[in-house]
């Protein structure tokens, strides 16, 4: 659908918007530093700090807040050469082994993993990697261990793990996830740092969380190279992930190849041109959606997801949606929803159904519509792939 232009300043594609999201993201579109409209996606919803589905273009400034704790956050995905009657028809063992291929929770790292073969590869991939990136900060003994310990793994809350079938049958892994616990420390380090710097130059700001910082200061610079390393820490983390994810497929069928692979952040902020002018582009829980370009758009548990393919809609900055957007906070669906009806949403996928109880802020149902999502920014993706679940692994 064409954008509402909420304000001229503030161009929405999301045909279901609450007053509390419109509010939020009018007091991010107020900002001297916006250059342009703020364009919310189809999915937008209140977010902590700033809107999430929105993209957010500002000159000389970044809004640390805007990316958020979850740097470099977002999805993966193969096509593999196996199609559905290659899988076994109990799908159980192969996600007790994804569970002990890939740790998942709050905090959770690879210590008191099983020590094997794997293992000790992705021990090694890890070690080099950050032997040869280095963040901005200086990480202290205790963070060093935590992003060694974390990479290659899940994390908790929406990030999950699926295979999944497509239209034809092929079988397609897909798995969410960011820069995990350090992308968090940094983030919110640059986050206070922020709205210190706000203060001291007196700064009026309608919302704290929405403080930024100027290109051309110390705490630009040092804000740039953190959010830089951890967008690259975020894709490393997701690309050991789907190597551990395809290891256990594989081995489960017996066979497979890798055949296609799309690897896309959806919070982030990059240097780009626009309308003829270089700014930072911030992408909120969005995904850039250039001509051509392959992203991935997760409905929930129980929906679709889709590989898409960018139109490159200039007015929304060549921009999408994230995924569906919730519809109910986590409180909110707790207290709405039950497990057994999240049990009935699932069907007969394979899943961790003896933890319904702790997932049911993640039901289908505390989402949006992602069919009306996919609708509504018909302008700005093409549909290449729908894929249907068969097996979902969360933290």
């Amino acid at each position: 659908m064409a954008p509402q232009k909420i304000t001229d300043r503030l161009w929405s594609w999301a045909s279901d918007l609450d007053a509390s999201t419109r509010q939020q993201a009018e007091r991010t579109s107020r900002l001297p530093i916006v250059a342009g409209h703020v364009a919310l996606m189809a999915d937008a919803h209140l977010g902590l700090g700033a809107t999430v589905g929105s993209v957010v273009p500002t000159e000389g400034a970044i809004i640390p807040a805007c990316v958020g704790v979850d740097i470099g956050c977002g999805m993966a995905a193969v096509r593999t050469d196996l199609v559905a009657g290659d899988l076994p028809d109990d799908l159980g063992p192969m996600l007790d082994q994804i569970a002990r291929a890939i740790p998942a929770g709050v905090g959770r790292g690879h210590t008191g993993r099983r020590a094997d073969a794997r293992a000790e590869r992705r021990s090694k991939a890890a070690a080099a990697w950050l032997r040869d990136h280095r963040s901005r900060t200086d990480l202290d003994p205790k963070q060093s261990r935590t992003a060694l310990d974390q990479l290659g793994t899940l994390g908790s809350g929406n990030h999950f793990v699926e295979v999944c079938l497509d239209e034809v049958d092929t079988v397609w892994v897909v798995l969410h996830s960011g820069s995990r616990g350090i992308g968090n420390q940094l983030a919110q380090g640059h986050i206070a740092r922020a709205r210190t710097v706000a203060k001291r130059l007196e700064i009026g700001l309608e919302d704290p969380n929405l403080a930024y910082l100027l290109e051309g200061t110390p705490e630009f610079d040092h804000y740039v190279a953190d959010l830089l390393w951890a967008q690259d820490y975020a894709a490393r983390n997701r690309e050991l992930m789907l190597e551990a994810l395809l290891a256990v497929v594989f081995a489960e069928v017996g066979k497979g190849r890798q055949r296609e692979l799309v690897n896309c952040h959806h919070n982030y902020s990059a240097r780009e041109v626009h309308e003829g002018r270089e700014v930072w582009v911030t992408r909120k829980g969005a995904i850039r959606a250039g001509v051509g370009e392959l992203g991935i758009i997760p409905g929930s548990m129980g929906t679709s997801s889709y590989i898409v393919e960018g139109l490159g809609n200039p007015a929304s900055y060549e921009s999408c949606s994230h995924g569906a957007g919730r519809r109910l906070s986590r409180t909110a669906a707790r207290k709405a929803l039950t497990p057994e009806s999240l049990a009935e949403a699932m069907g007969d996928r394979t899943w961790l159904a003896d933890r319904a109880a702790s997932l049911v802020d993640e039901h289908p149902d505390a989402y949006k519509d992602i069919r009306q999502v996919m609708a509504d920014q018909a302008d700005l993706v093409a549909v290449r792939t729908p894929l249907r679940q068969v097996l979902n692994y969360k933290g």
